[in-house]
């Protein structure tokens, strides 16, 4: 049997005229050679699952420390794993590139401190005289300077819709860049004032749906919240829950839980695909260039399924997010970066090899920044046991 190489313009289903074609590619910072078997987006979502920073994510908090007691909650990889399906899912309805959504989704989160967003406020306090730090400027550098994997280069090496789609996080640039996204953009422009790819789009709504809804579920396994408030306050679940009860009367209400977190999801991706199809038509949206120059989002809810997720969003933060056992487990993990921070400024000494020697040559902004590296590119355990071995055996 003769197998025949994949074709560089190859894909699972037929693409729109404003999806990215792997033929579309504006290519690498540094050429290779095209894989006979895999597209270019193939090969950058392969590169980013076998890097260091993807395997960490294992141990980096979504909401809840790794080790606060349940091992059902989500860590950051197991909300990676689930923005990707997502992701994956309207990027085929939309009949776009499958593998970009895939390979941005799996890049989207590389560059979390350990302890979630609060372990990020503190990196950032601390960087504050030195260009500051934000996670998703952090994920563009993870793969564009921090892996070393390669002889020939530094990063991964990302394909240029890729790289586009992790710096246009949550949209277009303006103003001020952030510190790597400033510095790398020089080297590869990004054309950050554009919007990004239906593709990028996409996966910064997976991220929305993924997070708002999956989250419930971890905030009542937790008792921050009950399903009565769930469903007092926040529109959706008044929607579904008496369906649901009412469909099956004997469930219980863990299981009344997960069907009303399957059923939002589905009613939000429904929601997206057929709002998108709309407004797609609306904007006379034919080509990848035409979702870039619009001057608008291609892909949308509506604004009442948007309103909606809103809503559980607030209803989160002020319930989850906020609630003191949360703070108070989030405000030690951003202490314990800041003191660390601290220390290995002052005692270079404590730092890996590299770390040591980039102390005596380098000025002191060029040494912060590894710091923050290093500790941003931190599990929660690995930051948790550094300041024990530091700081609590003489206690």
């Amino acid at each position: 049997m003769t197998i025949s190489p994949v074709a560089s313009n190859y894909c699972a289903v037929p693409l729109a005229g404003y999806a990215i074609r792997p033929d579309m590619t504006r290519g690498r910072l540094v050429s290779e050679p095209d894989s006979q078997y895999r597209t270019p987006f193939q090969r950058d979502r392969d590169r980013i699952i076998h890097s260091n920073a993807f395997r960490r994510l294992k141990y980096k908090t979504q909401v809840f420390v790794h080790h606060e007691g349940d091992d059902h909650y989500r860590t950051r990889l197991t909300h990676t794993l689930e923005v990707v399906q997502i992701a994956r899912t309207l990027a085929r309805a939309l009949l776009v590139n499958e593998d970009l959504s895939e390979a941005i989704a799996l890049g989207h989160d590389l560059g979390h401190a350990p302890f979630g967003h609060v372990g990020g406020d503190a990196l950032n306090d601390v960087m504050k005289p030195y260009g500051g730090f934000e996670h998703n400027d952090q994920s563009l550098r993870v793969v564009t300077h921090l892996e070393e994997r390669y002889p020939e280069w530094r990063g991964l090496n990302l394909s240029w819709e890729v790289l586009e789609g992790l710096a246009k996080h949550n949209g277009p640039k303006k103003g001020r860049l952030a510190f790597h996204l400033n510095q790398y953009n020089d080297l590869l422009d990004l054309r950050l004032q554009d919007y990004a790819s239906a593709e990028a789009q996409i996966v910064d709504f997976a991220d929305d749906i993924a997070y708002c809804n999956h989250d419930v579920e971890d905030g009542l396994r937790s008792k921050l919240f009950t399903l009565q408030q769930l469903e007092n306050e926040v529109d959706l679940y008044a929607d579904i829950l008496p369906r649901i009860r009412a469909d099956y009367p004997h469930l219980t209400e863990g299981m009344q839980i997960k069907e009303a977190v399957r059923d939002i999801i589905g009613l939000m991706v429904d929601d997206l695909i057929q709002s998108t199809r709309a407004n797609l038509a609306r904007l006379n949206i034919e080509t990848a260039e035409d979702v870039r120059k619009c001057g608008q989002p291609s892909v949308i809810m509506s604004s009442d399924v948007f309103a909606k997720m809103r809503q559980l969003r607030q209803f989160l933060t002020q319930h989850m997010y906020f609630h003191q056992a949360v703070r108070d487990m989030c405000d030690e993990g951003g202490a314990i970066i800041k003191k660390l921070f601290t220390t290995f400024m002052r005692n270079p000494s404590l730092l890996p090899d590299q770390g040591q020697t980039l102390a005596k040559g380098a000025d002191e902004a060029v040494f912060a920044r590894y710091v923050a590296d290093y500790i941003a590119g931190m599990t929660d355990r690995f930051a948790t046991k550094e300041y024990q071995n530091l700081f609590d055996a003489g206690s």
